[in-house]
């Protein structure tokens, strides 16, 4: 009886499983002989009572099985798309007689994932082939010496800059930064000619839901706060300070969530006046003028309607006819907008810059600059609209080699002599998130720990540097005869130059892979005075060497190998320098009353990484933590990534192992609960969950160990909670009486507070050692 029942189990289990199957290329099953340049594929999704239809796919094709994790032929990306029959390849030209391996990743339509096996097709006789792009490659002589001539009337596209996208809660910990510590570092992102020198910053538009490595809060969590949106966390400020540093900076912004009243369709009327009351903040509050807004949603394509019909006649009779539309802003597509563009006049007017995220692909090693990535297609290239990678990289800029910052440097180069692409945007310009927290080494310097004043500048910032502080945007153009790879095979060492419009002045950005030597003709109409001479290596970055003299308008150069050099005729770079205090542990024994921030304003060393906490007023006229997102808001990349449980909100040390937590808190509403041994955005930890009528549950992620209720509880006073932790046992008590003990697994982690999606508040923290 035993077998028959777990039989019927399994086929219970197996029945709802998803499945994808019956791969196809020109409707067969591994062909052979296809002579279309662009076959059509399609597959069967078979889906289960959670997710029965399908909410996303992501093609992949290779030369081999085993490049399907990094394709080199075609990688879609994920796409939010139903579509299962008729998808046009558009990778790499096929050649003839060439295998090609694929394969399919399905999302259902309420999450969850499956993978196809692995399918092939062969090519046969190509009906008008294509042939691949090939960069401009400098010619070399016999004796190995690569030549590059300038020309001030050579052909090229504007310059438009080198930028950082603020987004997914990767600047939290920066605001804590107290000055002059803080404004240091911010010196070193934005300043002209110090460090990074970032000439272009995109924030998030907050919408209260988690964008990766936390959540950042809306200006208008509710559609009432629409008619006067509030000015919440920390982009404006970090708008403003770029600006203050640099008065061309060009500051753009962007969605990954939204608050729940704008769904479920967020290309609305309402939507359109929930961007633009952001463009109001920035401009009545802060004083900023925003020049770019990118459309529509991060990473999940946009809507032409909304754009055509909503969102640009509500930004001009708005005030805002200067703000330009970005798009679509997609991590897939193959930049596919621009068959959409060519016969749709109004479209093309409203979208005035095109932009896709990771151009470069994924594969985080050094031969990323030669992986496909999503390179742009010649009908992008000859459209004249700009091109831009307005998202890429996404590393850590703690490396030098691997896809560290002398990758990063290639890509900037390789963008240009490849795609045409005249800006690009890297995630992040800081990592400043505390530890275990998602994606928490990514950024090209850290900042994360506020408490101390310490930061690290990574080699990143001056791999960025070689092209920031020698060019700046739109006063810069490209000579596209003087810039090309030095061998066919690789973009490892390359050469971009760039000449100033309104002077003589030219700089010349050269990455290596093995030691050249190179010389450089100077037509007339070019400086040929002096030429100053930056280098970075492994050992050290950006040490400028002697300078060059020109003899008869040319000189000779010899470079080291696996390096950056800047040579120009401009002056006035610098390395910028300060001195960094000491790196400390967080503050233990910790206590946090929120006296010290104003109403409305974050709270000192949390991270939200779901709803929103800010300072809020009780009764008493004292200050205290409130969560403040009324509702479940609209998830960003919702049927890819994993859901974030509730609300919640990390501080302390991710090393605290034995100690005891408590904290007040007055349930408005639903529940609250107070974590210890929290790692992660998910809430991995101990958990202890209290009802507004007194029901409880302790947990361990999303175990529950003990439950019970209080009897008598008051849900309309405020109450302590507190958690002992001592190696493997855990008592907790409420209002100092003990509740529950248990027994459990030893581990470690921060303090959190969370909150169902109620006005709930939580005040004095306090984190003690257990003597």
């Amino acid at each position: 009886m035993n077998k028959i029942v777990c039989f019927i189990f399994f086929m219970c289990s197996f029945t709802y499983a998803m499945e994808v199957k019956d791969l196809k290329c020109e409707s067969k099953t591994n062909p052979k002989g296809i002579t279309i340049n662009k076959p059509h594929f399609s597959w069967e999704f078979m889906g289960n009572t959670k997710s029965p239809k399908q909410g996303g796919y992501r093609i992949v094709m290779a030369t081999s099985p085993e490049k399907l994790k990094y394709p080199d032929l075609w990688d879609s990306g994920p796409t939010s798309s139903s579509q299962s029959s008729g998808i046009q390849y558009s990778g790499e030209p096929l050649k003839r007689a060439q295998r090609v391996y694929w394969k399919v990743t399905v999302w259902g339509n309420n999450r969850g994932a499956v993978h196809s096996e692995v399918s092939w097709f062969e090519m046969g006789e190509i009906e008008n082939p294509k042939n691949a792009f090939q960069p401009h490659v400098f010619s070399k002589s016999a004796k190995g010496v690569i030549t590059i001539n300038i020309n001030s009337k050579d052909e090229g596209r504007t310059f438009e800059g080198i930028g950082a996208v603020s987004a997914g809660a990767s600047t939290d910990l920066l605001y804590d930064y107290k000055d002059p510590v803080r404004s240091q570092i911010l010196d070193l992102l934005f300043k002209p000619k110090f460090g990074a020198a970032f000439q272009h910053l995109k924030v998030e538009m907050g919408g209260g839901e988690n964008s990766t490595c936390g959540s950042e809060p809306s200006h208008a969590f509710t559609k009432e706060e629409l008619k006067n949106p509030v000015s919440r966390g920390y982009e404006f400020w970090l708008m403003r300070e770029a600006k203050n540093r640099n008065s061309d900076m060009i500051l753009e912004y962007l969605p990954w969530s939204f608050p729940g009243w704008l769904k479920p369709n967020i290309y609305t009327q309402e939507s359109a006046e929930y961007f633009v009351a952001f463009l109001d903040v920035a401009k009545k509050q802060w004083n900023l003028d925003i020049d770019w807004v990118a459309a529509a949603e991060n990473e999940n394509d946009t809507d032409r309607d909304w754009l055509v019909n909503h969102m640009r006649p509500t930004l001009d009779a708005s005030g805002y006819k200067n703000v330009k539309i970005q798009g679509p802003d997609d991590n897939s597509g193959d930049w596919k907008i621009f068959n959409d563009l060519e016969k749709d006049n109004a479209f093309n007017d409203v979208i005035e810059a095109v932009g896709y995220h990771y151009v470069s692909g994924r594969e985080f090693t050094d031969n990323m600059v030669d992986g496909r990535g999503r390179p742009t297609t010649e009908k992008a290239k000859q459209s004249g609209k700009p091109l831009w990678a307005s998202e890429d990289w996404s590393w850590t800029g703690k490396d030098w080699d691997g896809a560290g910052a002398l990758n990063l440097a290639r890509l900037y180069n390789k963008f240009y002599i490849r795609d045409k692409i005249t800006k690009s945007l890297i995630w992040a310009p800081i990592g400043s998130i505390y530890k275990s927290v998602t994606w928490d080494k990514a950024g090209a310097m850290k900042a994360n720990e506020p408490w101390s004043g310490y930061y690290e500048v990574w080699p990143t910032i001056w791999a960025t540097a070689h092209t920031t502080q020698f060019a700046t945007p739109h006063n810069w153009q490209y000579l596209d005869e003087a810039c090309g790879v030095f061998d066919v095979s690789t973009y490892k060492g390359s050469v971009v130059t760039l000449k100033d419009k309104v002077s003589a002045n030219w700089s010349m950005i050269i990455c290596t892979e093995k030691s050249e030597i190179i010389d450089v003709n100077i037509q007339k109409g070019l400086a040929d005075d002096k030429v100053y001479v930056w280098k970075s290596d492994s050992e050290n970055q950006f040490v400028e060497l002697a300078c060059v003299v020109p003899k008869k308008r040319s000189f000779t150069i010899q470079l080291d190998a696996k390096s950056i050099y800047s040579l120009t005729t401009t002056t006035g770079q610098q390395k910028g320098k300060y001195e960094i205090p000491e790196s400390q542990a967080f503050p233990f024994p910790y206590q946090e009353d929120y006296e010290d921030r104003k109403v409305g304003d974050l709270p000192k060393y949390h991270s939200d990484q779901k709803g929103s906490f800010e300072i809020a007023v009780k009764a008493d006229g004292t200050n205290c933590l409130k969560q403040i997102a009324p509702e479940p808001g609209y998830d960003w990349m919702r049927i890819y990534r994993r859901t974030n449980i509730k609300p919640h909100t990390l501080v302390g040390d991710v090393n605290w192992k034995n100690f005891t937590c408590s904290a007040d808190v007055y349930i408005e509403d639903g529940n609250v609960e107070l974590g210890g041994r929290v790692k992660g955005s998910f809430l991995n930890g101990y958990r202890f969950l209290i009802e507004k009528n007194g029901n409880w549950k302790l947990m361990h992620n999303k175990k529950t160990l003990s439950k019970g209720d209080i009897i008598d509880f008051d849900g309309n006073i405020w109450h302590q909670l507190k958690i002992k932790f001592q190696d493997k046992n855990v008592e907790v008590f409420v209002d100092d009486k003990s509740i529950t003990e248990t027994t459990h697994a030893v581990s470690n982690g921060y303090v959190a507070f969370a909150s169902s999606y109620h006005g709930n508040l939580f005040d004095n923290l306090e984190v003690t050692d257990n003597d």
